[in-house]
Order: structure tokens, then sequence, then C-alpha cells
């Protein structure tokens, strides 16, 4: 079974940083690629940040690049996502999601770790 399980998720202030780390198990060789959405009651999810790990290439949204930096270890299958200079627009759930099937699709996601920015 596939499982991926985030952590370190929090409540910061403004201006503050953390790092969240995703570790994904199960039948994982192949995987492309791995990555963070964030989701917010009521609203769509959207895409942060993920890496390719044929290449190592990351790739971000606008609303975070330049502050957000997405790393990991393709041996080890861990993702993690640092955060910089954090704005309460950030506070969201954020999941780690992995491409397994196809190179363009994140078909398997984690549970969610809360990010609560306070002003």
């Amino acid at each position: 079974q596939v499982k991926l399980v985030e952590s370190g998720g929090g409540l910061v202030q403004t201006g503050d940083s953390l790092t969240l780390t995703c570790a994904l198990s199960g039948r994982t060789i192949g995987t492309h690629a791995m990555g963070w959405y964030r989701q917010v009651p009521g609203l769509e999810r959207e895409f942060v940040g993920g890496i390719n790990w044929s290449d190592g290439n990351t790739n971000y949204a606008d609303s975070v690049k330049g502050r957000f930096t997405v790393s990991g270890d393709s041996v080890k299958s861990v993702v993690y996502l640092q955060m910089n200079s954090l704005k309460p627009e950030d506070t969201a759930r954020y999941h780690c999601a992995a491409a397994i099937l196809r190179s363009e699709v994140y078909d398997h996601w984690g549970q969610g770790t809360q990010v609560t920015v306070n002003s």
C-alpha cells in the first residue's frame, strides 16, 4: 500500500519559517515526482511546489516562489517544503502528493498537516 505521511505543521507568526516533511512508503519504484498542495476550507486546492525525481528540477506556484523551497531525497522517498517569510494567506492544510502512475498527475495523497500563520 502506498502511504504518504506529512509532518511539521503548526501555528506561527507572520514572517516566521516552517519546514514540512513528507515520507512516502509502499511500492514507489518509478515515482516520477513528489510535491505539495494546500487547501483552505471552501476554496479549491492549490499547487504549491514539486520536484521531479528524474532530474531534480523543481517548480513553484507564483504565490510562493522565492519564499518556499522544495527539496528531497529520491532514494529515501522523502520530500521537504521549507517555508520562509510566511504570510497569513499561507494558512492552509498542506498535503503531500506523489506522481507514481503518470508523470504529469499526482495520483497519491497524504492526509495533510495544518499550517496557520497569525498576523
